[in-house]
């Protein structure tokens, strides 16, 4: 029994440990002399490497992003637009939505560009997680190579719920 309560007590120890070792990190790189480098620095190259975010220099289009008694769709599901043009998904309803493009099936020239479009990715080009009504997510198309971009919501590919964009 004596053993048992000391494992026990050993292994909240360590888990304990563990969950305050977090904090102390921030603490000590936020506290580190400018010019120091700090172990989150590496992890910022590859967004680097992708390329720089390019911004909206023509026109911002809204599709919107629908679940209800007809279907799951984007609204409009298909679009054509210009380089350095926006495109703003608006969560409308019947949710949880997001915007991703299928690596595989991103034309090779304007892969890069893309990704670098997209902030806070959930993965390779998979934009966040819209949970509310009313939420939205806007993507550069600036700089991305003249081509077709089809898309769709994670949650709902298996109901169809895809789009396209043509970039001139």
């Amino acid at each position: 029994m004596r053993f048992l309560g000391f494992a026990v007590m050993t292994g909240a120890a360590i888990v304990l440990s563990a969950c305050g070792g977090g904090d102390k990190a921030a603490t000590d790189s936020a506290a580190a002399p400018a010019g120091a480098t700090t172990a989150a620095a590496p992890a910022a190259a590859p967004a680097a490497a992708a390329g720089a975010m390019s911004p909206i220099t023509g026109t911002t289009h809204e599709v919107k992003l629908i679940g209800d008694a007809t279907g799951y769709k984007f609204e409009p599901a298909e679009l054509t637009i210009k380089a350095g043009d926006g495109i703003k998904y608006t969560f409308v309803s019947g949710g949880p939505h997001n915007v991703a493009f299928d690596p595989t099936m991103v034309p090779a020239a304007g892969k890069a560009q893309l990704m670098a479009n997209m902030s806070e990715q959930m993965g390779e080009l998979s934009g966040k997680m819209m949970l509310a009504a009313g939420e939205s997510y806007t993507i550069s198309f600036g700089g991305v190579a003249p081509g077709v971009y089809e898309f769709h919501c994670t949650p709902h590919l298996a109901m169809n719920m895809k789009g396209k964009v043509t970039v001139q």
